[in-house]
């Protein structure tokens, strides 16, 4: 394991990162325009894209504990405690690409804190309409045939029955 292929891989990091930055957005706009019928399969997309960051994160951290070992650094080294130990040009890639992986980080816990207060408030808000709306009884009758007190009569035109 090399430096490059390490920096390869970070490349590929920040582009699934920001594959699932755009996937989240996705699900926001479906939030907000009521478009219901596609959340299950952006949902499924992200979980494609979360999948693959896995598999990535394992092969990178692969990469960095070879990288760690051959600067006798310890085992499980942060990507910039790595960057700081690193010859020229690499620490100052690796850096940059803890810089980057940090924003979009960023940016997609906001987006994910955003996409989940907008689902907690549409589901609180459907809560709220489903108490407030009353089904009308059809009603009991007695074995008479005569409506039992406090249920629903019908009534004719003419306010007969």
């Amino acid at each position: 394991m090399d430096y490059q292929h390490l920096s390869t891989l970070l490349w590929r990091e920040q582009e699934l990162l920001d594959l699932l930055l755009f996937k989240a957005e996705e699900k926001q706009y479906l939030i907000l325009t009521g478009k219901t019928r596609w959340l299950a399969r952006i949902a499924h997309e992200i979980e494609v894209v979360l999948d693959q960051l896995r598999t990535l994160e394992l092969e990178r951290s692969a990469a960095t504990e070879a990288l760690a070992s051959r600067l006798g650094i310890e085992a499980n080294p942060s990507l910039r405690a790595l960057a700081d130990k690193a010859p020229a040009p690499w620490n100052d890639l690796l850096a940059k690409h803890h810089e980057a992986l940090l924003v979009l980080v960023t940016e997609l816990r906001s987006l994910s804190d955003a996409n989940r207060e907008l689902i907690e408030g549409g589901l609180s808000a459907i809560g709220d309409a489903l108490l407030t709306v009353r089904t009308p009884s059809a009603g009991t009758y007695t074995q008479s045939g005569r409506a039992a007190s406090g249920t629903y009569r019908p009534v004719t035109l003419d306010g007969a029955l």
